[in-house]
């Protein structure tokens, strides 16, 4: 009897827990997405070349963000500096294409970014497009600092909430 009683409470603990997750799926992550203008092969060097100057000037202001809002925070104050520095690298290559700097609440597949897997599903992220964007793109997670972890000076350490977690955890305190 006290097994069936322990079984029926914790199906009814997965369908709360099912129930109380919310339907359209927020997720604590910011992403960075650089399209490149085609996928010709100078197309995709270029990008990756402006993908190690925005890494290299964006590494400090991440060290220490605390919040997805913070991070977002952050990249709007630092748009116009990212597409200057993003049309420096295209006229040192002899490219004379545009560059859009957005932050966008976009749909993405299911990725997999060194150890992280990321679900798909809307993210919001920060979208540079160069030319006409119709290239590979190179993506990261600005934030958690996922892309900035090797760049990092001091040793950060990422902390990840659980909600499944803290839902048990407030029911027993």
């Amino acid at each position: 009897m006290k097994k069936f009683l322990i079984v029926i409470l914790l199906i009814l603990g997965v369908i709360g827990i099912a129930l109380s997750l919310p339907k359209n799926k927020e997720y604590d992550y910011l992403r960075l997405h650089i399209r490149a203008n085609s996928n010709s092969s100078i197309d995709q060097n270029v990008k990756y070349e402006i993908k190690d100057s925005l890494v290299e000037f964006l590494t400090p202001y991440f060290s220490n963000v605390k919040s997805k809002e913070e991070a977002i925070n952050k990249v709007e104050s630092l748009t116009n500096n990212m597409e200057t520095i993003c049309y420096a690298v295209l006229r040192e290559n002899g490219f004379n294409y545009s560059v859009n700097v957005k932050i966008s609440n976009e749909y993405f597949p299911t990725r997999t970014y060194s150890n992280t897997t990321l679900e798909s599903g809307y993210y919001d992220a920060v979208i540079v497009e160069l030319g006409e964007a119709k290239g590979d793109n190179w993506w990261c997670v600005m934030y958690p600092p996922l892309c900035f972890v090797n760049n990092f000076e001091n040793n950060i350490q990422i902390k990840y909430k659980s909600k499944i977690f803290e839902w048990f955890k407030n029911l027993f305190d």
